[in-house]
């Protein structure tokens, strides 16, 4: 036998990954299974996109490689989108990068940025690729505190006591997953600061911007930030694009070209059509966001009716596609709660501890699945 290699020791397969295997096998032995577990959208992306990507295939060059560096008129598109959605300018020949995906860009700036033995401050609870990557390129996650108590947010007071020197790197993503918290702009003030003392690369992971959220913003807002923060973005959740594989990195010319130097080295260019129909969701009007937070809105209202019969907390001033409860009194185990629930109920939930050791005695239910699937699970009950 050939042995794998040693990173291989330090990670496991995406919790998502092996629990989909599970109830897919459940579905197809004929188990009535609604899955609110997993956040991929499942409504369509504009149909302004669909023409476009379509009709772009006849182009000349559609289906040559492309530039690593994107379109021009892709990149500049991302500008003028962050300009016109967060006033935050952005030169497009410089500061901005197309990604296939932003878990591209997890991957791709981590290998830019940390050697063997860097430290990686990681939310806890958070996103699990954010700590996989940092095991695979041999850094060392170090995890900061969120909780209830201090609305999911960091005291970075308390992390500045503690030793920082091999910190390399920090994850933040606000809105939050999974708990969809929204991060105040004196946050965003005090990461730049933070950073800026502690010499530390802040990236802020920002998919879930205009899922229900009246106000949205990102960390680029802020005065010299560009000094020491990234920026990732995607068109995955605001325009229900996530199998297109369309994300975008921002920062200063530096960071970008080191993410570059990596990019360059990993894929040959995002396919050209893809480009083209990522432009038009950019450049769509107003009344795409309000229909589709129109339709996640009732959809929410719904799944607070599941959690009410579960009797679990959850709060109500959150963004993105996502419900995080807290589980009543007496269960503290996510994983045996939610498995039960598949097993009684066939209802697949997201057990909160798979995000972190901080999201043990939590749930996390998607807002991707149909108000009729949301009223059937409801009646279950």
């Amino acid at each position: 036998m050939i042995s794998t290699a040693n990173r291989l020791l330090t990670v496991e397969e995406y919790y998502f990954s092996q629990k989909l295997r599970e109830v897919n096998g459940m579905i197809a032995d004929g188990k009535p299974i609604i899955n609110m577990g997993i956040g991929s959208p499942d409504l369509d992306p504009p149909a302004s996109v669909l023409k476009e990507i379509a009709e772009s295939l006849l182009d000349a060059g559609a289906h040559k490689y492309q530039s690593y560096q994107g379109l021009p008129a892709l990149r500049k598109a991302f500008t003028n989108f962050y300009q016109n959605k967060y006033a935050v300018s952005i030169n497009p020949d410089k500061e901005v990068l197309p990604l296939m995906g932003s878990k591209e860009g997890i991957m791709h700036i981590s290998m830019a940025y940390l050697n063997e033995g860097d430290q990686v401050l990681i939310p806890n609870p958070g996103y699990p690729t954010y700590s996989s990557v940092s095991k695979l390129v041999g850094a060392e996650p170090v995890y900061y505190d969120l909780n209830d108590n201090t609305n999911w947010l960091p005291d970075l007071d308390a992390l500045s006591k503690k030793e920082l020197n091999k910190v390399k790197l920090m994850w933040v993503n606000y809105p939050h997953m999974p708990t969809g918290t929204k991060a105040p702009q004196s946050l965003f003030q005090d990461l730049i600061a933070f950073a800026k003392q502690h010499r530390i690369l802040i990236v802020n992971d920002n998919p879930y911007s205009f899922v229900l959220n009246d106000n949205p913003s990102s960390i680029l807002g802020v005065n010299g930030a560009k000094d020491v923060v990234l920026e990732l973005n995607s068109l995955s959740k605001t325009f229900n694009m996530a199998g297109w594989r369309v994300g975008m990195v921002l920062g200063n010319e530096t960071h970008i070209r080191n993410i570059l130097k990596v990019k360059s080295n990993m894929d040959s260019g995002m396919f050209y059509g893809i480009q083209k129909g990522a432009i038009a969701a950019l450049n769509i009007d107003e009344t795409w966001y309000e229909k589709m937070n129109t339709t996640y809105s009732k959809r929410r209202i719904l799944i607070y009716k599941i959690a009410d019969k579960l009797k679990c907390e959850y709060k109500k001033n959150t963004a993105g596609m996502f419900v995080w409860c807290k589980l009543p009194d007496g269960f503290n185990n996510s994983k045996a709660f939610i498995d039960k629930l598949l097993e009684t109920k066939n209802i697949f939930i997201a057990p909160g501890s798979i995000f972190g050791s901080n999201g043990e005695g939590y749930i996390r239910f998607s807002l991707c699945v149909s108000e009729e699937k949301i009223e059937e699970a409801l009646n279950r009950f």
